[in-house]
This record gives C-alpha cells, structure tokens and sequence, in this order.
C-alpha cells in the first residue's frame, strides 16, 4: 500500500505541473484526477485480501475440514473466513453478526476439534467500514460532482457575457523593447516629431517646469507600407512604458454602447499603468465623421467615437496617458477628433526619398550576406516610390532569389531581379508566343523605346524587353536622371507621345492595329483630362479646375466626382483632350517614320536578344552593333582560329556585363510602359 501512495503521489504532482499553464486544461486535469483517486481508494479498500486462494467454500465445509483434523490455521477478517489446509489456502464466508466459534459449534465441531485449530481474529478495520460509506454515497458523490461541473460551465459563460464589454487591448511592458528608433528609418521629421513624446514620458518635469504641455495625441496620416505601426512601437521601446496596442475595428460591435464600454476599460487599464501609450490602428474604422456621409454610419460607431472624444480631453485629462493613431484616411476623420486638445499633432509619414531608401535598405538587410558588388546607393535611386514595406519585400525577394540560385551571397543581379518582379511581376519564360506575336510585341515595345529616346524631355531609356512578366506581354523602362516632385506640360506631351509608340509603331509596321495598347490608351486619355481638368494646362480652357473630386487619399482612387460645369464647357474638354491626344498620335507618328530603320533594328535585337540594357540600347539608336563583338568571337571559335588572351578578356568582361542585367549606374525607376 504505501508503494501505490508514493506512485501515487509522483503522478499527481507531475501531472498538475504540466497541466497548470491553462486554465481549461486544468480544471479538466482536476476531474480527471478526482476520478483517478477515487479509483484507486476503491482499489485499495476492497482489493481482494486473498489473491492467492485455492478455492471458495462454504462455512459448512470449513467446519467439515475441521471436524477431520485437516486444518491447521484460521485468519477471521470481519465476515471473511481463510482456512489453511494441507499448504492451500481456503477461503468462506460467515453469517454477519455471528461469531466463528459459535457458527463452527453450531455446525457440530467439538471444543476439541477446535481447539487443535490456531484461530486468528483480525482486529476490525476502519478502512471497511469507510468503504461501505463510501460505496453508498458513491452514486451522490457523482451526481454532486456533475451538478458542480455544469454549475462552473454556466459561471464560465456568464463571465464571457460580463466580459464582452471589456477592452480587447494587447498590453506589452516596456521592460524588454524590442523595437526601438534604430529600427525606423527613411523619415527623420516623424522620427524627430515623436522623439519629443518620449523625452517626456522619460522627464515630464522638464516641460512642466516651463508650462509646456506634451501633445495628447499623436496622428500618424501616410500610405499604406510606410510604418505607421512599427513607429509607434519604436516610441514605446525608446520610452519604456506599458504600451497598449488595439485595432479601430475592435470597439465596434453589433450591440450598441459595446464600444464605448470597452474605451471606458481600455482608458481605466491605462490610467492604472500611467505612464503609457496607447495605440489604435486604423483609427477610421470608428473615427469616421459622425451623422450620414462616407461609409455610412450608425449609433454604435458614433457612441464609441463620442466615449473616445470624452476620454482624451474629458474632465479627468491630469493623467501621463498619450494616444497614438494610424490612418491613411485623414479626410474621413471627424473634426472634433482632430482639433488641438485631443490629435493636435498630426506626423506625415510620406513616401522616402533615396536617401530614406537607403537608410530603410541598411535596417533590412542586417544579418543578410551581400556580395562584394552590391552597391545599395544604387539600389536605392532605383527605386522611387518604394516605402519601407516594399522595400522589405524587395530585400526578401533578392534573398529568395540568391537561395533559390545556391548562392552564399545576395548579389546585385539577384536586386535587380527583385525590382522587376515587385514593379511587373516574375517572368514568365514559359509562355507560349508564335512568331507573328513575338514580332509585334517587339516592334510594339521598339515603338515605346524609340520614341522615348528621340523626345527630348523624356526619361531615357533604362531596358527593353519582350520577355513577358506578370500580366505583360513586354515592356519599356524609362529611368528618370533625378527625382523631382513637379512635371512640366511639355514632359507630359512626351510622355504621352511615348505611351502612343507602341501603337504607331503597329500601324506603320503591320499597317494594322492590336488590342496590345488598351493599358497604353487607358494611361494617354487618363493623363490628358488630367492636365485639362486638374491642372489647368488647356489654352483654351484657362487655368480653371474643373469638377469636384472625391478620393481615397494616398491611396490613388478616385470615388466620385461632382460637375461643376455646364454640358458646354464639357464638350470643349473633351475636344481639348482629343487634340492633346491627336497631337502627340502625330508627332510620335512623324518620330518613328523618320527613324523607322532605327526602328527595325531596335526591333530585329529584340527577337534575337529578347532583352536589351541601356547600353546596347543606345547603341543601336547611333547605328552601332553592340554584339559585333560576340559574333566575331564565335566566328573565330567556329573557324579554328586561335583566340588572344586579350580576346578572351574582352569576351569574358562581355560575357559578365551580359550577365549583370539591369545597369543600375544610376538614376530612378518608374513604371514600365
């Protein structure tokens, strides 16, 4: 018995060290536990003393055995009766109440007879009796235990009803920071804007000493991609305070005055742990201009942005508590959520210039093994437009790419492979074009090149190819000498001649048009009622914007727009924009019929090479053959003929520059045409 205690016991302890991590697998554990001790009591109490019996008489042939001098020994044991006769073990049972001498007289045994038998009377046990106990109350034993069970179910589910109220904010202490301002890079204003937030969490006597009060509220308005987020995790590690992390879309439920319950609870957790941050991302999901207006709105969304007004600039506001939100939808805002005492500062969090992008590119690429080639200045200016997060992807792309190749290094090939497949998508090599087709994507993507190249305000020509990638079928890169946030009208004429090479070229090759130029035609008639309507770049129509447009703002969609002119004024916009259009249709039509033997080179190097770098480009536009060089290097190994080592030099510095794809030497990289 005390071997089973002590095993026991060992099962017991190990198992709830296990099982206390989670609360339902605990009290599961419990139950289960219960039952296993409650198994093993019964065991015990009434396992069968006589394992080793021969056989089960009756009390009548015990005292038969006695009367003819076979037994030797008798254990009594309550009713249990064992006999000891010739080396076995028998076992009886007596009448309850009756004692064994009297019942063996009875049953006509002598005192003689009796007295040549060694008689045991065990003392009575309490376990016997605790066991009868036991055995009665086991039936009401178990149903208490399952009457308890549904009881803490039901408690269970109320508390789940009580807490469906309760804030759904992640607290995460600001002992062991794991992001911090060395982390966030490519926008040193923001950076500098929220620097101030957590020099005064860290010392707020500072500013009080001069009667300087700290922004309540910090609203943090950029694209989608910029780090938003990952800035006001920055200003939590650098601070070393709780930060409370929650979704705008959190508060709102189905049921009326849920939200505005859980901002009364995420505010009082927060003025428990004071100083703290709080976060809310995407704060337009409930922040939305209240009463009827963009994206509809209803009671339950207005009571909680009402509760969010109260606490950020209620009675109660002598409290460290600063909120920060994200959105990228400032224009939906309401503005009393905007007004100075609650978000009275607003950090723009726009898109990096290049050197951002590099700063961005050193964050990402730690820990990342780069070839001795790499030159991320490069990198860099060839990638306008790209925010943190696309460059984080652009990063992770050259190093799938180095892996997938077996290299030990990220390579500046493996870079510029990832531009291209976030700008247009991966190749896809394996598409299955006829020849007719592949001759007109190559004079369609001739047409873009040429014309890009002879127009003088155009972006120069960076690759051509006929390699399709994404949903192209090919495409023209231009690569902008310097970034510059203004464009003039005559950059805009050029660029929409250029965007109408690829059909001109079509009509003077082919004499025919395809459906190849639909995005180009999307792009020329987008760009010219633009320069009508919003920019004022019509003669004839003055500097007057016309129409009232309604956008998603950073994100480049346009909802909806007001007239706000009469039907006349309308067809001379259209006929402004026609002539924009036939305009640039004419001089990329006079271009490419002057240069059209530049034209059947550049597209006769396409279908021979399918790709074409800046390079090889420009010098096929001056009348050179920039492959001259390789063919009279396999004319020499195909004759025999012995090759220098100065030719093989040449051949194989050839051969790398071939290799090296993209000439990132400088510049920036739009979108292709």
């Amino acid at each position: 018995m005390p071997r089973k205690s002590l095993w026991l016991t060992l099962l017991t302890s190990r198992i709830l060290r296990g099982a206390m991590d989670s609360k339902r697998v605990r009290n599961g554990m419990i139950y289960f536990l219960l039952v296993v001790a409650l198994g093993a009591f019964l065991y015990i109490v009434l396992s069968n003393q006589g394992s080793n019996i021969s056989a089960t008489v009756s009390i009548a042939e015990i005292a038969s055995l006695v009367r003819g001098g076979n037994v030797q020994e008798i254990h009594v044991d309550g009713d249990e009766v064992f006999a000891y006769s010739g080396g076995k073990l028998i076992g009886s049972r007596k009448e309850t109440g009756v004692g064994l001498v009297e019942t063996l007289e009875n049953l006509g045994v002598t005192e003689d007879q009796l007295s040549a038998v060694n008689v045991q009377i065990e003392a009575p046990s309490g376990w016997e009796v605790y066991g009868s106990i036991l055995l009665a109350l086991l039936p009401i034993l178990l149903i208490a235990v399952f009457f308890i069970f549904i009881l803490r179910q039901a408690q269970g589910a109320g508390n789940q009803a009580f807490s469906f109220s309760k804030s759904k904010a992640r607290m995460f202490t600001g002992d062991k920071p794991t992001v911090n301002f060395g982390d966030v890079a490519g926008n040193e204003e923001a950076r500098q804007d929220l620097e101030e937030v957590v020099e005064f969490l860290k010392e707020p006597q500072k500013f009080a000493s001069l009667g300087a009060r700290i922004p309540k509220g910090v609203l943090l308005v950029g694209p989608p991609g910029t780090g938003k987020t990952l800035m006001a995790k920055a200003v939590s590690g650098e601070a070393g305070v709780p930060f409370f992390n929650i979704s705008g879309s959190e508060f709102v439920e189905m049921f009326v005055g849920v939200g505005a319950s859980r901002v009364r609870d995420l505010f009082e957790q927060a003025k428990k742990n004071s100083p703290c941050i709080i976060f809310i991302d995407e704060i337009d999901a409930v922040g939305r201009h209240r009463g009827a207006g963009l994206g509809g709105s209803h009671d339950e969304r207005e009571q909680t942005l009402n509760q969010i007004l109260v606490e950020m600039d209620g009675f109660d506001t002598d409290v460290n508590i600063i909120i920060i939100a994200a959105t990228n939808r400032p224009d939906i805002l309401d503005p009393a959520l905007l007004r100075p005492g609650r978000f009275d500062r607003r950090v723009m969090m726009d898109s990096p210039d290049v050197k951002g992008r590099r700063q961005i590119l050193d964050v990402h690429v730690k820990g990342k093994p780069l070839a001795t080639d790499i030159d991320l200045e490069v990198v860099a200016k060839q990638t306008p437009g790209f925010v943190g997060a696309d460059i984080e992807n652009l990063v992770n792309e050259a190093a799938i790419l180095a892996a997938r190749r077996n290299r030990r290094s990220i390579g500046l090939a493996e870079f510029q492979e990832a531009i291209e497949r976030v700008i247009a998508g991966p190749e896809r090599r394996s598409r299955v074009m006829s020849p007719k087709e592949k001759e007109i994507i190559a004079y369609h993507e001739a047409g873009h090149a040429v014309a890009m190249h002879v127009l003088p305000k155009h972006d120069p020509v960076h690759k051509v190819t006929i390699v399709p990638r994404g949903m192209a079928g090919g495409y023209t890169m231009p690569l902008p000498e310097e970034e510059s946030n203004l464009s003039t009208r005559d950059k805009f004429r050029d660029e929409l001649a250029a965007l109408l090479g690829g059909r001109v070229a079509e009509e003077i090759r082919f004499e025919d048009i395809t459906t190849g130029a639909s995005n180009d035609l999307e792009r020329v008639t987008n760009m010219a009622r633009m320069m009508i309507t919003q920019w004022g770049m019509s003669d004839t129509l003055g500097p007057v914007q016309y129409g009232e447009r309604e956008e998603m703002v950073f994100l480049g969609r346009g909802i909806a727009e007001t007239r706000n002119y009469s039907d006349k004024v309308a067809q001379e916009i259209d006929v402004e924009v026609r002539n924009l259009v036939d305009e640039a249709h004419r001089r990329c039509h006079e271009i490419l019929t002057s240069y059209e033997d530049r034209l059947d080179a550049v597209a006769a190097a396409l279908l021979e090479q399918e790709t074409l770098h800046a390079a090889e480009f420009e010098a096929i536009m001056r009348g050179e053959d920039p492959f001259q060089s390789l063919d009279d290097i396999e004319t020499r190994q195909t004759s025999g003929t012995p090759t220098s080592e100065r030719d093989g030099s040449e051949r194989s510095q050839e051969e790398d520059s071939r290799d090296q794809g993209l000439d990132l030497s400088g510049g920036t990289l739009p979108a292709p045409a």
